[in-house]
């Protein structure tokens, strides 16, 4: 059913034990268009099993689906995902997770897949943390002069030092001035210079 455009959508959370590589898919339009929906499926990954599921309860007019991936990856990322709620012939279909179909091997498989992947997304952020850690020490360690000679040259370009010296002889010549104002005049310095009717 569409939404309201005003209620939030709702969020559902999958637990590792929710997810698996067995899916129900409902709301199918009783067509007989199970090769479509197989070739539907089937563009996310492997598929190894696809029944039809007779005994199943459902809407007038439609048929639920079992489909059995070869791997959980693609019926967990891809097709599931990107599946549902999406519209299939008119319906929008209703794909859900079907562990209860699991053996206790696929379990174990699924369990040992998922730590792989965690283990692996830890391993990335913490070389990422060394790298940047590394990266900041380097930059930090690094010795800065603090004073430089006025003469020095900072650029290959000609141009740009003599634009720097230039820049240096008007703020020597002002501080210079400065200092000579603060020093030689004990006459009050007037602070407006507007004439005065």
């Amino acid at each position: 059913m569409p939404r309201n455009k005003d209620e939030p959508p709702a969020v559902r959370v999958y637990t590792v034990c929710d997810e698996s590589k067995y899916l129900i898919v409902r709301n199918v339009p009783a067509l007989g268009c199970g090769d479509e929906l197989r070739k539907l499926f089937g563009g996310y990954g492997e598929i190894d099993e696809f029944l039809p599921l007779d005994d199943e309860d459902c809407e007038p007019f439609t048929d639920v689906y079992w489909i059995k991936f070869h791997q959980i990856n693609n019926a967990r990322l891809f097709a599931k995902r990107k599946l549902d709620e999406s519209v299939f012939i008119g319906n929008r279909l209703q794909v859900s997770y079907a562990p209860q179909y699991e053996s206790l091997s696929d379990t174990k498989e699924k369990l040992d897949i998922r730590r792989k992947d965690v283990l692996a997304r830890h391993n990335r952020k913490k070389l990422a943390l060394s790298y940047a850690s590394k990266k900041h020490h380097i930059i930090h360690s690094q010795k800065f002069p603090s004073t430089v000679s006025s003469n020095q040259d900072y650029f290959p370009v000609e141009s740009m030092n003599q634009t720097v010296r230039l820049v240096r002889e008007k703020l020597n010549k002002i501080e210079a001035d400065s200092e000579t104002l603060r020093a030689g005049s004990s006459k009050r310095p007037r602070n407006d210079n507007r004439r005065r009717i």
